[in-house]
């Protein structure tokens, strides 16, 4: 007769994200794939595509981590309460983002634009510096995130899968890998305004 391994507690969960040290991975894995069946829920409840429920639910859990690590989480709620509100907030923004994104496309003006109404030579050149400015400044951010984060950032730059990735720099899981992509990203972002 088979057993399901049984999962962890939400105070075991805890517990070991907030002791930190080598374990604290394997908790934070954990963590993901206890709640993971929460992506398909959002497909059919908020309407949308299994890519921005994923995107949405490792973002959720990213937010998660950094409370329970930052001691926000007092435990004054179950975990997949405290989890399923922050998802449910996600998902709703996701659903703003992606009407206003329709709603709003191609607003402003970009560089391209602009070049366009310039004559040629003047358009090269333009372009060209904007392009070398904002390749200097994505590189002293990569360099500034540490060398997993700049590997993995580009690898997946390069069109390399969460599944190839994790192979490649020994992620456990592809879901580890695009947690932890997602997670460099946000620093990346946050650094980068």
């Amino acid at each position: 007769m088979l057993f399901k391994k049984a999962l962890p507690t939400d105070i075991e969960l805890t517990k070991g994200i907030l002791e930190g040290g080598p374990g604290r991975r394997t908790f934070e894995n954990k963590l993901y794939e206890k709640y993971y069946y929460l992506i398909k829920e959002a497909t059919f409840k908020h309407n949308i595509t299994l890519e921005d429920a994923s995107s949405a639910y490792s973002d959720s859990i990213i937010s998660v981590i950094d409370a329970i690590v930052l001691q926000k989480f007092q435990e004054k709620a179950q975990l997949k309460t405290y989890i399923y509100q922050i998802f449910n907030n996600k998902c709703v923004d996701q659903i703003r983002k992606n009407s206003t994104n329709k709603a709003s496309a191609n607003q402003g003006i970009s560089i391209d634009d602009f070049a366009l109404q310039m004559p040629d030579e003047s358009k090269l050149i333009i372009q060209k510096l904007a392009e070398e400015f904002e390749f200097d400044k994505l590189k002293k951010h990569l360099i500034m995130l540490g060398d997993k984060c700049k590997q993995m950032l580009m690898a997946w730059a390069d069109g390399f899968t969460d599944k190839e990735i994790a192979l490649m720099l020994e992620y456990n899981s592809p879901q580890v890998a695009k947690t932890s992509r997602l997670r460099c990203l946000e620093k990346l972002k946050e650094n980068y305004i």
